[in-house]
């Protein structure tokens, strides 16, 4: 039983680590103290999850920081797809194009760039991830309250379907959760809105994947393992070990003692030249910002947003 006991977690780890898909991401740069994964969400139709045949190609509509300090709070920061910002070899457009343009090695660098915060890791999750993981995990509990949200009840958005009859909490299914981490339309802070909610739907799937009860479920956890890896790509440099420190560090930065939110941003509509409506970060603050995460002097607590009037 003690042989079986020890074999079992060492045997599952050795099997994770091979189903890991990795993709060549990171730019070689020059290292920052503290660890620092680059996520990213991936918008393609490719796997059948979303029934769209106009949107070919694909995008990172979700972009986040994931700053573990040598010391201080761990901090995840949504970096909005919309931020104006100067791609190596191709200048001033939004964040979210460096993907479109060169893939996860540009968006690396561009980040990088932005911020001055050097990626160790990256990890890009399609959108049938989404739906998949949350199903694997027997659901999850979200919740929609229009003091937090800025949402009109009942919600229903059009473009990602997501459906709430009334201010609460429910466990949801990976359609509904999937939604729920899309709809921005019908939030009147928009993307920085939907932020929020990614960073909530996080924070649920790793408290309910975290429960000391699946221990008692080997063949659950085999699910969630081959669930999880199937639905990410993450950089050549990433292991399963890297993946298991990923998901600690989740759960510490979207704790009581974690930094969540965004950077400080001036103007969400901002229209510099033919770019169309942009979020500028404000320049005067920004770079501060991204220095006090990485040294970890932030206090623990909610950051950025939208600008008061």
């Amino acid at each position: 039983m003690v042989i079986a006991l020890v074999a079992w977690p060492v045997g599952l780890l050795i099997w994770a680590n091979g189903k890991i898909q990795h993709v060549d991401a990171l730019s070689g740069a020059a290292n920052t103290p503290g660890t620092t994964y680059l996520l990213a969400g991936s918008d393609s139709r490719a796997d059948g999850t979303i029934e769209d045949n106009e949107t070919p190609g694909a995008r990172t509509d979700t972009i986040m920081l994931l700053q573990v300090p040598q010391s201080g709070p761990a901090a995840l920061i949504s970096l909005p797809r919309d931020t104006y910002v100067d791609i190596p070899g191709h200048g001033p457009a939004k964040l979210n194009a460096a993907y479109s343009l060169g893939q996860a090695p540009l968006l690396v660098e561009t980040v990088e760039q932005l911020t001055g915060i050097h990626v160790d890791h990256f990890v890009e999750v399609g959108l049938g991830g989404v739906k998949n993981v949350v199903d694997a995990a027997g659901g999850v509990e979200l919740c929609l309250d229009p003091a937090v949200n800025h949402v009109d009840f009942p919600l229903f958005d059009v473009d990602s379907g997501l459906a709430w009859d009334a201010p609460g909490c429910k466990v949801v299914d990976g359609n509904m959760a999937l939604a729920f981490s899309r709809m921005r339309k019908a939030d009147r802070e928009g993307d920085i809105g939907r932020a929020k909610r990614q960073q909530q739907l996080i924070s649920a799937l790793t408290s309910t994947i975290a429960t000391p009860s699946l221990a008692l479920h080997p063949g659950k956890q085999v699910s969630l393992i081959r669930t999880g890896l199937g639905a990410v790509q993450v950089s050549n440099e990433t292991d399963i070990v890297d993946l298991g420190r990923l998901a600690l560090a989740f759960r510490k930065a979207t704790g009581p003692e974690g930094i969540r939110g965004t950077p400080p941003i001036s103007n969400p509509d901002y229209r510099p030249g033919d770019i169309g409506s942009t979020v500028q970060l404000d320049p005067d603050t920004s770079p501060a910002f991204f220095a006090a995460i990485l040294a970890g002097t932030l206090p623990a607590g909610p950051v950025g947003g939208l600008p008061t009037p």
